[in-house]
């Protein structure tokens, strides 16, 4: 196979992430609708299916304990449990266990017969149930049907059908390892961004302990921050731990390297996508981790015999069959043996990991391990709700959960919004609305500034963020330096006032949203610059967005959303960030990927931004015209314009200076994120487009239709 473009020059700004925003993967045709056929289903008939697959031994892979709810609910997981809170990706929305490279991590071992399983579920309601809704639901069917009681369960997944390759796993080159670029200091503990796993293939954590040794305390340590990276605090995090571990067991019958055959992706052709080859009979069960034994004697039941055995024992570290590190009850025989997974007269005695004993010795966790163990009915509404939040972490607003089992209650990471009681603004409001606005003192740059800063802030990864709610008034978002505070404090007490004088002077029930006033305002502010620059646009603007309040906002989980840099706004940061995103213009593709940006709509922003003059503080690097606030293609004519030569004035190579090549004086400041719209071939082949004498109308329009789309990704209401 010839070497891609990627191979002969590896540091060639990658752009094909954001193809995949460009079209659809899917085989389904253009009108297929998810939500729709999803409705179709009967879901009590779905739920009896799974249970009658998962007791239902299979000969080519015999469950454990007759039953396979604890290979399911390990499945499901493992599917959402990598989801994590710095840049929204992974999850187990668009069943991506199912591709790789979740599909062969280690720690993913026999998920692949698992999924299997599941194919005549899958075969059989086809299009109506996902992949991505079928592997979670799994897991709750299986806790149900050995004794436990969900909290609910929401469909909405729409199946990928390409790996995500936006999602950075890890700067090692090898399987289960950890090297010291993980980590911001080199050390266990301070995992860089966007990070959630310390151990490449794996979920979490090492369940041997820190770098496969049996350390507790690390391991404890390493839990917190992989738990809270993943959006759950302490209790949430010994539920989850505890509620999981309560059901089946590891597989250690010998050691993993020496039995088992190659992944499923590296596999011969005749396994038909399945990995991990062994003859379990010969080495008398089977393997995954290295590591053996149930958690308790009843496996596949729920009760408090994890948290009982935890609690009760004292625990001592021991090589298993495997080879692996795994803790075994000092006393012995005091601890109920469980029955043999595949033959009930053979007794396995009950064991524990690392990260399990870890609970116990550190003092936060195991006072949580305690109330549980005094309050069962606390323990299990505690890993009902944890669990509903790990399957449900990525999927956004209520407005996206589809069936019969979603719960009423709203949760404070569902970043709840309130209905409106008042009747939406006509398009002759709008329009009333606008001339207020631009009658005020705001410029056109602080109004699509605000805007921008408002809408921007949605994840296309896992559907946070954006306009709706007006969030940016409220903290933290208020006081990101990117939004500059000052001047943002100022813009809101104009358009609230705009907004009081409106709502107030209405004889009818009509009225604005502070959140739509915004949107409207940067609307007014883009028609406007077309306006100065000879186009008479309208930016398609759909009311509807409401206003959260503060205790609707979880201050500490919209932290995350914080912009270090915006390519957009021209926003550099101060500091040196200790993360794996790399140069500041791969910072800007990520960010455009999770806008679910193609690479002709982040150029076409990109450029209109400078043209209006919306860049942070008001600076004017990257503001190539003499006519800033009207909508020209002057940033593309003149980037591309040969009669400039360009000189770096830092160290880092992050700012620019853009000389006349005659005269040697300087005419504009420029960054990265300006120069690498003529650096990069494929960036200016675009730029080319937008930059020619009878681009400019093009230009316009592409930027009104991009700058539409942000403003409106967050309008779940209108799908």
């Amino acid at each position: 196979m010839p070497w891609s473009n990627q191979e002969w020059w590896p540091n060639l700004l990658r752009l094909d992430v954001l193809d995949d925003n460009a079209r659809d993967l899917s085989p389904y045709d253009e009108d297929f609708d998810y939500a729709e056929e999803f409705q179709k289903l009967d879901f009590e008939e779905v739920k009896a299916d799974l249970e009658e697959v998962m007791t239902t031994s299979q000969e080519w892979w015999p469950a454990d304990y007759g039953h396979y709810g604890p290979l399911f609910i390990r499945m499901a997981w493992h599917s959402a449990g990598t989801y994590r809170t710095a840049d929204g990706r992974a999850g187990a929305s668009g069943g991506l266990q199912r591709l790789p490279p979740e599909s062969s991590w280690p720690d993913n071992i026999n998920l692949d017969k698992a999924r299997r399983l599941l194919q005549p579920v899958k075969q059989k309601y086809g299009r109506k149930l996902s992949w991505g809704d079928l592997i979670v639901l799994a897991g709750n069917v299986a806790l149900d049907s050995m004794g436990f009681e969900t909290y609910g369960f929401a469909g909405g997944r729409v199946d990928a059908f390409k790996s995500n390759e936006a999602v950075e796993w890890g700067p090692e080159d090898e399987w289960e390892t950890t090297s010291p670029e993980r980590y911001e200091d080199g050390e266990v503990g301070n995992l860089k961004d966007p990070l959630a796993n310390t151990v490449m293939g794996l979920i979490y954590v090492n369940p041997e302990g820190p770098n496969g040794e049996p350390d507790v305390e690390g391991s404890a340590k390493n839990i917190r921050e992989e738990f809270d990276r993943m959006a759950m605090n302490d209790e949430e995090t010994v539920a989850l731990i505890a509620g999981g571990h309560t059901f089946g067991k590891v597989h250690g019958a010998d050691n993993p390297e020496e039995h088992l055959g190659p992944e499923p992706e590296a596999a011969p052709i005749e396994e038909q996508g399945l990995g991990w080859n062994h003859e379990f009979g010969d080495i008398g069960g089977m393997i995954t981790s290295g590591i053996e034994g149930p958690w308790t004697d009843a496996p596949t039941q729920w009760d408090m015999g994890y948290v009982d055995n935890l609690l009760e024992h004292d625990w001592v570290s021991v090589k298993g069959p495997g080879g692996a590190w795994q803790w075994r009850p000092a006393d012995g025989d005091a601890v109920e043996s469980a029955p043999g997974a595949q033959d009930p007269s053979e007794a396995e005695q009950p064991m524990m990991l690392t990260t399990d004993v870890a609970l116990k010795h550190d003092d936060d966790y195991r006072e949580v391990l305690e109330r549980f163990q005094e309050n069962p009915e606390e323990f299990q509404k505690a890993f009902a709700k944890a669990w509903y939040k790990l399957l449900h972490r990525d999927m956004g607003p209520p407005e996206r959960y589809l069936g019969p089992d979603v719960p009423d209650e709203t949760m404070i990471w569902q970043d709840p919004l309130p209905e409106a009681d008042y009747d939406l603004i006509g398009d002759e409001e709008a329009a009333e609305l606008k001339a207020a606005v631009l009658d005020s003192d705001l410029s056109v740059s602080q109004l699509a500034k605000t805007a921008w800063a408002a809408a921007s802030t949605y994840r296309d990864s896992d559907k946070r963020g954006g306009a709706n709610g007006a969030r940016i008034r409220l903290e933290p978002q208020r006081g990101w330096e990117v939004n500059e505070p000052a001047e943002l404090e100022m813009v809101l007490e104009t358009l609230e006032g705009v907004q009081d004088d409106f709502n107030g002077s209405r004889s009818d029930d009509v009225r604005v949203s502070l959140a739509d006033l915004i949107v409207l305002g940067g609307n007014a502010a883009v028609e406007q610059a077309a306006a100065e620059a000879g186009y008479d646009v309208e930016v398609p603007f759909e009311p509807g967005r409401t206003d959260a309040t503060a205790e609707q906002t979880d201050v500490e989980s919209f932290e995350v959303l914080e912009p270090k840099v915006d390519a957009f706004r021209n926003y550099l940061g101060e500091g040196d960030f200790d993360d794996l995103y790399g140069s500041p213009e791969e910072r800007m593709v990520d960010k455009a990927d999770l806008l679910n940006l193609t690479v002709p709509e982040m150029t076409v922003l990109v450029g209109g931004m400078r043209a209006l003059g919306a860049t942070y503080e008001g600076t004017d690097r990257g503001v190539f015209t003499d006519r800033p606030g009207a909508l020209t293609n002057d940033f593309f004519v003149n980037l591309l314009d040969m009669d400039y030569e360009w000189e770096a004035v830092d160290e880092e190579e992050e700012v620019f200076e853009v000389r006349d090549r005659e005269t040697g004086e300087v005419e504009w400041e420029a960054t990265r994120f300006d120069l690498i719209f003529g650096s990069n071939s494929r960036l200016r082949a675009v730029a080319d487009v937008y930059g020619a004498d009878d681009g400019e109308e093009e230009f316009v329009q592409d930027f009104v239709d991009a700058w539409s789309k942000v403003m409106k990704l967050d309008r779940f209401d209108l799908e």
